[in-house]
Parts: C-alpha cells; structure tokens; sequence
C-alpha cells in the first residue's frame, strides 16, 4: 500500500514535471516568432473616425473681426445681462469708474482676466480686437474712445 502511494505519487510529479516542460518548451518558440506588421494597414485601423476643422467667426478669413462681432461672439453672454457682476452695456453709471482707466487699463484688464471674467472674455480674440469690443462697449456706456486701427 506505501509502495502504490509512493508509486503513485512519483507518477504526479513525472506528469507535472512533463507539463511544466512542454509550457516552457511552446512559451520560448512562441516569444521567438517574428510578427510582420504591416504599417499601411496599422495606420488605417487607428485612423480618427472624424477630423474637425473650425473657421474663424468671419466665415473663414484671416479678416479681424470688429468690436461689435466680438463683442456678438464672446462678450454678450455677461455684458448684455450684468451676469458675475459684469457692467452691463449701456449702463453708464456701472461703466463711468472703467472708463476712468482709459483704453490701456481696460485692456489689459480684459487681457488678463478680471473676477468671474476669463482672460480675453474667453475668446480667442487678439488684441485689436479685444480692444475694438472694449471700445463698442465702452462707448456705448457713455465712453468716447478711439478704436484701434489694424495692426
């Protein structure tokens, strides 16, 4: 009865000591084939579904847009409705203290962001055009400056 159970159990060890060989034996030649990838085909398969291209708000020109546009585009959203404690437009009470800091202070306010506001009102604006929308503004609030010309 030992004799079988040791028999039996030299028996386990042979046929696992035979599994582990035959795994480690398809694990080496399966690490040894070389994959063909072809790059052609590996480009198609991850290709965007979709490529998105955006136009400026001028229908597509490299034009700057003027204050009223900007001002349509990124700056109505708050300045129309006094949202965050924007100066509403046309409120010459609420611009009169701004307008004391000239066109310069203005922008580089609007530039960088004031309060609630994002720098540029969150626009991609440059800074012309920053400039004309703060002059619409303004000067619809009582203001009198000068807009900027092209750079």
């Amino acid at each position: 009865m030992e004799n079988d159970t040791i028999r039996g159990f030299i028996y386990l060890l042979a046929a696992t000591l035979a599994i582990v060989v035959i795994a480690i034996i398809a694990a080496v030649n399966l690490t040894h084939k070389q994959v063909v990838v072809d790059e052609e085909a590996v480009s198609q398969r991850i290709m965007p579904v979709a490529q998105l291209s955006i136009a400026t708000a001028s229908g597509g020109t490299d034009a700057e847009r003027t204050g009223e546009q900007l001002y349509q585009a990124a700056c109505i959203a708050c300045h129309a409705t006094g949202a965050a404690g924007a100066p509403k437009i046309g409120d010459n009470a609420a611009w009169g203290p701004r307008l004391k800091l000239g066109l310069s202070g203005l922008l580089k306010s609007a530039t960088s962001g004031k309060n609630a506001m994002p720098p540029k009102g969150g626009s991609d604006a440059n800074e012309t055009e920053l400039a004309r929308a703060i002059v619409y503004m303004a000067n619809k609030s009582g203001g009198s400056l000068k807009e900027p010309a092209a750079k």
